[in-house]
């Protein structure tokens, strides 16, 4: 050990040994084997900054090698010159793969750009969605439906990648659905990955469409066993529903001029003429509450009014009676598994209409009071 010590210092503090220095300079290759080495370390990070590296080291020993061979005649440094030229160029060739790996079709690639990069999802959770629906993607020719109300099973989740698809229900139209935007995100969120339903509303491709499709069993699988995609989807889906409801609102808005809060019950009877009638929709906002009252079969008459009790002051001249709550009825041509957000809002709006109409109320703030 003492040995060792003894012969590290004497070459740190008793200067080289050489006995003389060559006269002669190394050839240009050694000094170009140098600077192409000093541009190579200066290198970023990431997938191209690794071909920017390896690209110059193996150029460089690659000089190395040369300057061993012609000018320096050692075999030593010609071999350790070659094993690095390969080891970099099979860097290379790696980056190379992991880049080939990594490309997707130009529909995905335009998807995730769009839609998952904004939001900084890893391109390998992304890759695990778009193996989910197999990396197909379908098409609608004009005019073709997607689903047809109270028969197409709601088996699927549905993103639209470009076109135009028209949503109606009755032969009433409700709002449309545009690129990027999915096509069935009610449906999804009103059964259990258990049940099964139909569609309550009939969705029409306007213009020539293609989409994505995930199946619902498979998806489930997906989103139960990875943690971050459910909440993802979570928060896509209820981004998109929200966006439906916003504009059903702003269709009522530019109908009667009036904006109401999304939360209240469903506004889609003033949304537009009904499939009985056939007059033009200004006849349709006059339409009062006895019509609404005689199109329901009769009911029970509601009880009078309680007296008020012993010591308290009588009821004021203005206050309504109190009406009594009626059962819901079920819709027709739908099951209570195949119930979807529309028809259970349209059942809301009607058990709150029951004694006046809503057009008698000037703003929404006097419909809650």
């Amino acid at each position: 050990m003492s040995t060792n010590s003894s012969s590290v210092g004497q070459l740190l503090f008793q200067g080289p040994t050489c006995f003389g220095w060559k006269q002669v300079l190394e050839g240009a290759v050694y000094h170009l084997a140098n600077c192409i080495l000093l541009f190579g370390f200066m290198a970023g990070s990431g997938v191209y900054g690794c071909f920017y590296l390896f690209g110059f080291l193996g150029t460089g020993y690659l000089c190395y090698m040369l300057w061993g061979w012609f000018d320096a005649c050692g075999l030593d440094v010609v071999c350790w010159s070659c094993l690095l030229t390969v080891a970099c160029l099979l860097q290379l060739a790696h980056q190379v793969y992991r880049l080939r790996m990594n490309v997707l079709p130009e529909e995905f690639d335009l998807l995730y750009k769009t839609l998952c990069l904004p939001l900084r999802v890893p391109l390998c959770s992304y890759k695990e969605i778009v193996r989910c629906c197999q990396e197909q993607v379908l098409s609608l020719a004009m005019e073709q439906n997607y689903a047809v109300e109270g028969e197409t099973p709601i088996n699927r989740l549905s993103l639209l990648l470009s076109g135009r698809v028209r949503v109606s229900q009755d032969g009433q139209f409700l709002h449309y659905i545009f690129p990027y935007q999915f096509m069935d995100s009610p449906e999804w969120e009103s059964l259990h990955p258990s049940e099964e339903g139909t569609f309550q509303v009939t969705l029409t491709a306007e213009t020539e469409c293609s989409y994505i499709s995930w199946p619902r069993k498979s998806l489930h699988l997906l989103l139960s066993r990875e943690r971050y995609l459910s909440r993802l989807f979570s928060a896509l889906l209820g981004y998109d529903i929200s966006e439906k409801l916003y504009t059903l609102n702003d269709k009522l808005f530019a109908k009667f001029g009036l904006r109401f809060d999304i939360r209240l019950p469903s506004l889609y009877h003033v949304l537009g003429p009904s499939s009985s009638d056939g007059g033009p929709e200004s006849e349709d906002e006059d339409v009062s509450e006895p019509a609404w009252s005689a199109a329901r079969p009769p009911g029970p008459p509601p009880p009078p009014p309680l007296p008020p009790p012993p010591g308290s002051s009588p009821w004021p001249a203005t206050t309504h009676p109190a009406r009594v709550p009626r059962a819901r009825t079920p819709r027709r041509d739908s099951s209570p598994l195949g119930e979807d957000s529309t028809s259970l809002v349209l059942e809301d709006f009607e058990e709150v209409s029951e004694s006046e109409s809503f057009m008698d109320y000037r703003s929404d703030g006097e419909y809650m009071r």
